[in-house]
């Protein structure tokens, strides 16, 4: 067996419309179809693949990431550093920058609403 690439993410969330919102309007992903399962949630696209996979539970607001999991943080790849900046600072969010020289990237941080902590990496030449 040759494992080929991280197929997707599956996050679990008591904030489901308000995560779909943030990773379609804040990431620039799009949600779209899910098969039917018996639970709420939604598939998170980036192109023709489902990335990020919300499932809804109950539960308080924001509560789980940060105390259940022991996942640190996953990471997209992407182009368009400058747009994607400027829609973080028009949106009012937080996010901070590194640039990790010895990979050819500039890391963009952010955190979505249940705090998940997600990077968004473009290549340093941008």
């Amino acid at each position: 067996m040759k494992i080929e690439k991280l197929d997707h993410v599956n996050v679990r969330t008591s904030q489901l419309e308000k995560m779909i919102a943030w990773y379609t309007d804040i990431l620039g992903l799009r949600s779209g179809n899910r098969p039917n399962f018996p639970f709420p949630g939604a598939w998170i696209y980036a192109g023709d693949q489902a990335v990020v996979h919300l499932v809804g539970v109950d539960g308080d607001p924001g509560a789980g990431a940060e105390v259940a999991l022991k996942l640190e943080h996953f990471a997209l790849s992407a182009t368009g550093k400058a747009g994607f900046e400027a829609r973080l600072t028009k949106a009012g969010e937080r996010f901070e920058s590194n640039e990790v020289s010895d990979a050819g990237i500039i890391q963009i941080n952010v955190w979505d609403p249940d705090g998940n902590h997600i990077h968004v990496d473009f290549p340093a030449d941008e």
